[in-house]
């Protein structure tokens, strides 16, 4: 861009539109930084991915760092503290070291990063070691997430995986020599060929290891992924995937772990604090192609595609595709079912609003705890281990 067609500060301000009349209600807030590239896109996968290629790294790191800059110079911005970050993908540890040590230094730059903050690194297995791990502790990662998924080599070919299961193991280690404060483990049950006894040796071999945290969900083909299109074979019967899920809730408590959230489990004091700003139902910046935010009562996403991503922020334009703004009763659902996903549950007295809206559900509500599912106590109310197997249908009728 020419100096001549440089926007001015005002134009600049303009063009920070909806996030300009999103001022945050709170003090401080969660960051979320989607890295889209994947080396190979996993059959089962709908997120918002891209093919590696360098260039478009290159090129995306760029863009990056000028949204970070955008986004610090909406008016609100200066009196907000950032208390986690998140890098989610795709893969973001195909990062470089220093390029993530670059997009950390940009970020505590120009926001207020508290110092104790959560940084997280989603990272795949295969793409990862010892000195890179050591790197990215060194530019203040205290978070790694390992996508595991599954401790069986013929299953893990079947999924699109990289990595084999020794090479699952040799990461969690690479981490652990790094230093890295807190590591977490991702598993999936339900999948084609997975029979119980393979995943209860996949669970037991996990919690031998001992990660911090652990977080395990069942597969769904979603739309946008290619099974979800396509279909796949050898899917376990739903009493099967009933039984892993039993497995694992079970032996993740003789073990030690709290269950805290419907897909999560956590050695006594190592909750995901950034993901508990979603459930919590605090706000949150995104960014990265694809990446949302919510802001005050507006939540808001990113353009998708990379290429476009990147076109508007070399335009100096930030890359804000949609948005909405909450409706009271929008905010109380989510308040809700969001709350309603984690071991702490939601004040009672919300589930006797949202029930003086529909006589109805006070008999649910009824039904729900007479069934177990439900409990009601000392001013909280809380699903229970078969609540939260049931969670989805029981969220149905909440809406």
């Amino acid at each position: 861009m020419s100096v001549a067609t440089r926007p001015t500060s005002r134009t600049r301000a303009d063009q920070l539109g909806v996030l300009a009349g999103a001022a945050p209600r709170a003090t401080s807030l969660g960051l979320y930084i989607h890295v889209p590239f994947c080396l190979k896109r996993c059959y089962y996968c709908s997120f918002n991915t891209a093919p590696f290629r360098d260039e478009a790294k290159d090129r995306y790191v760029r863009a990056l760092g000028g949204e970070i800059d955008l986004v610090a110079g909406a008016g609100w911005a200066a009196g907000i503290g950032v208390e986690t970050i998140f890098f989610g993908g795709g893969t973001p540890s195909l990062l470089e070291s220093g390029e993530l040590a670059d997009i950390l230094e940009r970020v505590r730059r120009r926001f207020t990063v508290r110092d104790d903050a959560e940084v997280t690194v989603e990272c795949n297995p295969e793409s990862v070691n010892r000195a890179k791990l050591g790197a990215y502790r060194a530019a203040g990662v205290t978070r790694v997430s390992l996508g595991v998924q599954s401790l069986d080599d013929t299953i893990l070919p079947l999924l699109g995986r990289l990595h084999a299961a020794s090479g699952a193991r040799a990461a969690f280690d690479a981490a652990r020599a790094a230093g890295v404060p807190q590591v977490s483990v991702d598993l999936m049950y339900g999948l084609p060929a997975l029979d119980a006894d393979g995943w209860q040796r996949t669970v037991s071999a996990v919690l031998d290891w001992r990660p911090d945290h652990l977080s395990a969900y069942g597969l769904t083909l979603d739309d946008g992924s290619l099974w979800g299109s396509a279909g796949v074979s050898g899917l376990p019967p739903e009493d099967t995937v009933v039984e892993q899920y039993w497995a694992l809730a079970r032996s993740a408590a003789a073990a030690g772990y709290e269950h805290y959230e419907i897909s999560n489990y956590a050695l006594p004091g190592c909750r995901s604090r950034h993901n508990q700003i979603y459930w919590q139902r605090r706000e949150y910046l995104g960014l990265g192609p694809g990446a949302c935010g919510f802001l005050g009562r507006i939540r808001y996403s990113n353009a998708r595609s990379t290429d476009r991503y990147c076109d508007l922020l070399e335009r100096e334009l930030l890359p804000v595709a949609g948005h909405e703004v909450l409706s009271d009763r929008q905010e109380a659902g989510e308040r809700l079912i969001l709350g309603l996903r984690t071991l702490d549950g939601v004040a009672a007295p919300w589930l006797t609003e949202r029930a003086a809206l529909d006589p109805s559900l006070t008999a649910r509500l009824d039904a729900w705890q007479e069934a177990g599912l439900l409990s009601i106590a000392r001013g909280r109310a809380r699903l229970t281990e078969r609540g939260f197997l049931l969670s989805d249908a029981l969220f149905v009728e909440l809406l």
